[in-house]
């Protein structure tokens, strides 16, 4: 076949969790074109320039900008060391939040950040965090390291830290050890907005209005930790939590209502997600939901083993094979959803998302610290880039986590704080939350090392909200520079400006030593032959902006 006349969706499979990934062909999403290629054996490789066009005139679904969401659980120095330091912390703080870590997520306009977790979530009691510090109830973390949970950081806590940032709220409710009278209650104190007990308990604690909640998870992973249940059982659970879990803030109603989150798929077993559709398309007046969750890492084999540092090739073109693997579970999960929901009522909802690699050698493993390297920047800008090519359904996803634990954005120890690649990656996107998908066809070509094969360019196109036009390239090749050639139809380009991240190796990382070792710097388009044309480093992801 040729990339004219290939098929426009390609069946991805791999052997995710032993590391031997095998990457055949990938689903692309819309307005896509293939690398021409023979089934298992010969691949005629692409030519070394990729040819991309963009046709602006048919502009397609909106990118929610709750697709860049952040994740913060109790886990680690996620929330204590990362976000919380106290009031009398030495390290410049707003009412105990640490004023770096509030202007590094402000400059990356956070979107929302889900709390508590994670399985976190599942064994929090919202009473243990109210109240004054002194006479909270000290309790053991037994999800994350055994570690002492003093519950500082709670409900208030919580809401200070989003207004600090500018984000909305994505709360996690207890179903797993919890009831539905316990989350009935947490959202009377939140939200009520009349002098009930639990309001005016709320507001003695220092918070007169509701709180505005605009998500609510019902559950997390309850097919694992957050109890191990059937997916009957779970729908059961969820029915009642739904009905229950009530915003009685009347300001809080219609389009500004709370989207309640069903747990779904979780990446290796369907029958959640079936079983939830079923459910919701047969429901009741009294309850309903919104979204429905599926959560993917890439691991390169269970349990997690690929080294955030000190890695070559082999440990690079596991991690970003895998990676493409998020667009074949999308894509799954999204067929079970359209059979019951045909007009993309609910969104799809992957909230929790990222690369889980091995510990910090020396680190309490149950902290889940590791390394970010630019690998891991061309791991979050791919399925960033998929997201948006599923922007009909995928209307809001978390990375794991914000701050110290898996793909972190920022990385502290006392006072100083750290910018990852990967945050750095969130900062060249910024122009895409809530602009519209543009469709974008080219000929990706192909990298190959050993059994890993995947596109060797990755593109995605956006009209934002003041008419400009932004394009994403990311080079997946860590070998050798990318000469991209770009056709714009239906706008006259005259050049393309941005920025580009790149790195002198795949493991470079910023360390307290060296926090600039990888940032972005600019980079430009040149007008050829009616082309913009732009040569791209190995292994980096550019954002341009056309002129």
């Amino acid at each position: 076949m040729t990339p004219r006349n290939c098929l426009s969706n390609w069946l991805a499979h791999s052997k995710a969790r032993t590391g031997e990934i095998e990457m055949k062909a990938w689903r692309l999403g819309r307005g896509v074109a293939c690398a021409a290629m023979a089934l298992y054996g010969t691949v005629a490789l692409a030519a070394s320039r990729v040819d991309v066009r963009i046709d602006a005139s048919k502009p397609g679904a909106r990118i929610d900008r709750d697709i860049f969401g952040q994740f913060a659980e109790h886990l680690g120095t996620g929330v204590y060391g990362g976000v919380w330091v106290g009031r009398d912390s030495k390290i410049p703080n707003v009412r105990g939040i640490r004023s770096d870590v509030v202007a590094a997520l402000k400059a990356i306009r956070v979107p929302n950040v889900r709390w508590p977790g994670g399985c976190f979530a599942d064994e929090y009691h919202w009473r243990w965090g109210v109240g004054p510090q002194a006479s909270r109830r000290r309790t053991l973390n037994a999800s994350w390291g055994n570690v002492i949970e003093p519950n500082s950081f709670g409900t208030h806590e919580y809401f200070d830290f989003l207004q600090q940032i500018g984000a909305d709220a994505y709360l996690s409710v207890n179903i797993g050890s919890g009831s539905a009278e316990e989350a009935a209650d947490w959202f009377e104190y939140m939200t009520a907005d009349k002098p009930t007990t639990l309001a005016k308990e709320r507001a003695a604690n220092g918070h007169a209005a509701p709180y505005k909640i605009k998500y609510v998870g019902l559950g997390n992973e309850n097919w694992g930790c957050g109890g191990a249940m059937s997916a009957d059982h779970y729908v059961e659970e969820m029915k009642r939590f739904a009905h229950y879990t009530r915003n009685l803030d009347p300001a809080q109603t219609g389009a500004t209502a709370t989207k309640r989150i069903a747990v779904g798929w979780d990446s290796l077993n369907s029958d959640y997600t079936e079983a939830v559709m079923k459910a919701w398309k047969d429901k009741v007046w009294s309850w309903d939901i919104e979204g429905v969750s599926l959560h993917n890492y890439v691991v390169g084999g269970w349990p997690p083993h690929l080294p955030s540092t000190g890695f070559g090739e082999d440990e690079y073109a596991i991690a970003l094979g895998e990676a493409f693997r998020m667009d074949t579970l999308i894509a799954k999960q999204a067929g079970i959803m359209d059979k019951y929901d045909p007009d993309k009522k609910l969104a799809l909802v992957v909230d929790e998302w990222g690369a889980w690699l091995a510990p910090t050698p020396g680190s309490n493993p149950g902290f889940l610290q590791q390394q970010n390297s630019q690998r891991d920047a061309l791991l979050a800008a791919v399925n960033l880039n998929i997201f948006m090519r599923h922007a009909d359904r995928v209307r809001l996803a978390n990375i794991a986590q914000m701050i110290n634990v898996l793909q972190a954005m920022i990385l502290t120890d006392g006072p100083k704080m750290v910018l990852t690649p990967t945050y750095h990656v969130y900062k060249l996107y910024v122009p895409f939350q809530g602009a519209t998908a543009l469709p974008a066809s080219y000929t990706p070509g192909l990298y190959r090392h050993g059994k890993v094969e995947m596109p060797r360019v990755d593109v995605v196109a956006a009209r934002d909200t003041a008419g400009k036009t932004w394009v994403s390239v990311v080079n997946l090749d860590p070998n050798a520079p990318a000469d991209v050639a770009i056709d714009v139809a239906g706008v006259t380009a005259n050049g393309a400006s941005g920025q580009v991240l790149s790195a002198t190796k795949v493991d470079a990382v910023n360390s307290f030593a060296a926090p600039n070792t990888v940032q972005p710097r600019p980079i430009a388009a040149r007008r050829e032959a009616g082309k913009l044309m732009v040569t791209l480093p190995a292994a980096s992801v550019a954002v341009l902006a056309l002129q």
